[in-house]
């Protein structure tokens, strides 16, 4: 049985959600600094991978991922209060990082990382929201493929080290520092600009 190739896809997108009734732009990616990811890893949405996966550059796209498709709905039980004391950092409280608004790393008990909003501080607790940012949201894409080709293997390797946490997974790993401002803007793109499909959170 045939495999499907693992391909190498850059986008230039903007995504929407409605918001109260107004439409709201909530990332965008641009040409210059487009979002990329190689099928058939898992690190986007399947929703969002099956509508690029079989389109060519210059193709350009609009479709919604519903809902349940995308981050699925709010979930309450997934807003907990704890208490301040693992917060603490010498025996104080880290209110350099822990503060309403601030999304913040956390691990569990297994070791798993993931994201948290600071949603409040209190006297003696923080309150935290697990849910994604986009949660209970359609989300909407508009924008053009910048490229789409197969992925190398050196490309494949690089995502497969970054899913298991080792390095950004933009190749920065193997250049031994000699690739220059490209490098730079790959990583900073891959880490700050983020991605509504699930790459960068």
């Amino acid at each position: 049985m045939e495999t499907t190739p693992n391909k190498y896809i850059t986008v230039a997108y903007e995504l929407y959600v409605d918001n109260q009734g107004k439409r709201e732009l909530v990332e965008k990616a641009t040409k210059e600094r487009p979002f990329q990811f190689i099928s058939g890893l898992g690190t986007t949405l399947d929703a969002f991978e099956n509508q690029l996966k079989n389109l060519n550059a210059g193709d350009k796209f609009n479709f919604t991922i519903p809902v349940k498709d995308a981050y699925e709905e709010r979930e309450e039980a997934r807003v907990l209060e704890v208490s301040k004391d693992i917060f603490k950092i010498d025996g104080k409280f880290d209110e350099e990082n822990i503060y309403a608004g601030n999304v913040v790393p956390l691990s569990n008990a297994d070791g798993d990382r993931f994201n948290g909003l600071v949603a409040e501080v209190k006297e003696e607790t923080v309150i935290l929201d697990l849910n994604h940012p986009l949660a209970g949201k359609d989300l909407t894409f508009e924008g053009e493929i910048v490229e789409s080709r197969e992925a190398t293997n050196t490309e494949i390797q690089n995502t497969l080290n970054m899913l298991s946490g080792e390095g950004c997974g933009c190749g920065c790993d193997g250049c031994g520092g000699d690739c220059g401002d490209e490098c730079g803007d790959k990583c900073d793109h891959h880490h700050e600009d983020g991605c509504g499909c699930g790459q960068c959170h």
